[in-house]
């Protein structure tokens, strides 16, 4: 079976959301499966990912986009403002 290659991504998080991602691993992370904080980061990615899937798309996965297609960094603070993520 061939390697899967490995993609990257860098999230931002403000001081206060890394640092409860940081206490969240240290809490339960290993307990749950994740030998990292990144395993941890993409495990609660994915499980979004499959939310939205099953959403907004009958649940299918979509068909991938290649990398250097999404606008790259951080969002401005008119964006911040408006972001509509529930707590």
């Amino acid at each position: 079976m061939p390697a899967r290659k490995t993609a990257a991504f860098t999230p931002y998080f403000t001081e206060d959301e890394a640092g409860q991602v940081r206490a969240a691993f240290l809490a339960a992370g290993v307990a749950e499966g994740d030998a990292s904080v990144s395993d941890f980061i993409v495990r609660a990615t994915m499980r979004e990912v499959k939310r939205l899937q099953r959403k907004h798309n009958q649940g299918m996965k979509w068909d991938p986009i290649p990398a250097g297609s999404l606008r790259r960094g951080q969002r401005t603070r008119d964006e911040l403002r408006h972001r509509n993520e529930s707590e």
